[in-house]
């Protein structure tokens, strides 16, 4: 620890707020200035005092912390481990599963990056699943096997105080830790934003509770500049009409259940945009068709549930999905989408095939439950192979089930639509919806160029000018 004799105290500040008074303690260690509130004047003249105590006998203060060696903070009593599983029982009610995932991804490796010791005794794969499925799960903790709870005895023995975070050199060998893979290379850059994003959230909580006094990660230029992330779509995923009308046929004609997913996929797909997890959620009473003879009319869908696949140790439930609200909406909030009158047709001949009532989900697994994601993908990858040369099989195009979304979406902006009904039917805001598919836009070019050429020239100068 770097400590310094260069202290100055000084008188405490009063602020009176609308709603309390607060008293300000301040002083300054090696030029650094400090500040502590407290709800009361007693308790601000006692915290003052006591640095006014430890200066007077010639004690030494800690620059990382601000305060005197003697004196113990709850972060130097604390070790990272107790604090980090603290954390989660504390959060885990006011998360959904997949953020519950993500929190005990990131403080798995954190954890591992803050030991006395590496945990050479164990294989190192037992104590990342240890540390992830039982320890950062405040549901199955109470239920982890022997030994289990072996490798995280060891670990509460050998992680360090969560004053390590103090330290500017271990706050660097952390995030180190974190924005590496485990085959030693550079993680994505999403993968370490999201890290950071929730290490953040980490962080605020310590302050809060008081076991922090500030927020240790780097801040402004320090942490944008290694985890600048795109959300726009690469041209190279997006899929011509052949090649979706073909992937789509060959699904319809898949033996096992290819008429159940020609219609999830038409409607994913070709017609509608939906994200999987709202398309997986839909009941058919979500659909409006018209009447049989009607002919081919348009169709409307209803989207206000999602259910993403999150694994069953992270809901609630013990279910495999967890059923949210809309993506970036208000909580109850629907949107509509008009659905094209050859939708309507497979839609209408998938109910009659299926015999499903109003209440059935839309689109079933085998065994009348949620269509797993497993099958989804494995139908589409299958698809991909058959149909499409070997180059283009290896390569972005349509690599994933959601670049059938931005197909669509893309395939909206580039006919005409305007944005904001786009971004209406996708569940965007406008912005995220430019800022997604932009440079996708395309086909365009010749009708501007007339308008630009409509709007003419600079006029001619006038004779004598």
């Amino acid at each position: 620890m770097e400590t310094t004799y260069d202290v100055k105290v000084y008188k405490i500040l009063t602020y009176k707020g609308a709603r309390k008074t607060t008293y300000a303690v301040r002083w300054s260690v090696a030029g650094k200035r400090w500040r502590e509130p407290f709800g009361t004047v007693a308790l601000a003249e006692g915290f003052r005092s006591e640095l006014i105590r430890a200066t007077g006998k010639g004690e030494a203060f800690v620059i990382a912390t601000g305060l005197p060696v003697s004196h113990r903070s709850k972060a130097a009593s604390m070790t990272w481990y107790a604090f980090a599983v603290g954390y989660v029982d504390a959060r885990w009610g006011e998360l959904g599963g997949n953020s519950r995932k993500n929190t005990a991804k990131t403080l798995t490796a954190v954890t591992i990056a803050l030991l006395r010791a590496r945990p050479t005794q164990f294989a190192p794969v037992d104590v990342r699943t240890a540390l992830r499925e039982w320890a950062f799960n405040a549901t199955r903790r109470g239920e982890a096997p022997r030994d289990v709870v072996t490798i995280l005895r060891w670990v509460e023995r050998h992680s360090l105080p969560v004053s390590a975070w103090e330290e500017a050199e271990k706050v660097d060998e952390v995030l180190r830790a974190v924005d590496t893979r485990l085959d030693g290379k550079l993680a994505a850059a999403w993968s370490r934003k999201r890290h950071r994003r929730i290490l953040n959230v980490v962080m605020k909580h310590a302050i809060r509770r008081r076991v922090l006094r500030t927020n240790p990660l780097p801040k402004g230029k320090e942490t944008t500049t290694v985890t600048k992330t795109s959300n726009a779509v690469d041209k190279r995923s997006l899929m011509n009409a052949d090649q979706a009308a073909a992937l789509l046929d060959w699904i319809r004609r898949r033996p096992r259940g290819g008429k159940r997913l020609h219609a999830f996929f038409a409607t994913l797909l070709y017609y509608c945009a939906l994200r999987p997890e709202e398309a997986v959620a839909m009941r058919v009473q979500d659909v409006t068709l018209p009447g049989s003879d009607a002919g081919d009319q348009w169709c409307e869908l209803l989207i206000h549930t999602a259910t993403p696949e999150v694994g069953k140790q992270w809901t609630d439930t013990g279910e495999i999905h967890e059923e949210r609200d809309l993506k970036g909406r208000a909580e109850g909030e629907t949107r509509t989408i008009p659905g094209h009158p050859a939708l309507t047709r497979i839609l209408r001949q998938h109910i009659e095939d299926e015999q499903l009532k109003p209440g059935d989900l839309l689109f079933q697994g085998e065994t009348g439950g949620i269509l797993a994601g497993s099958v989804i993908r494995r139908a589409w990858r299958s698809a991909r192979k058959a149909v499409l040369p070997p180059h283009v099989f290896e390569s972005p195009t349509g690599k994933r089930v959601y670049d059938n979304r931005h197909t669509r979406l893309t395939k909206w902006l580039n006919d005409g639509i305007p944005p904001a009904q786009v971004a209406e039917w996708a569940g965007n805001s406008v912005p995220v919806l430019l800022a997604t598919y932009a440079r996708c836009v395309e086909g365009q070019l010749p009708d501007l160029k007339k308008r630009l050429e409509a709007a003419g020239d600079l006029p001619e100068p006038a004779d004598g000018d």
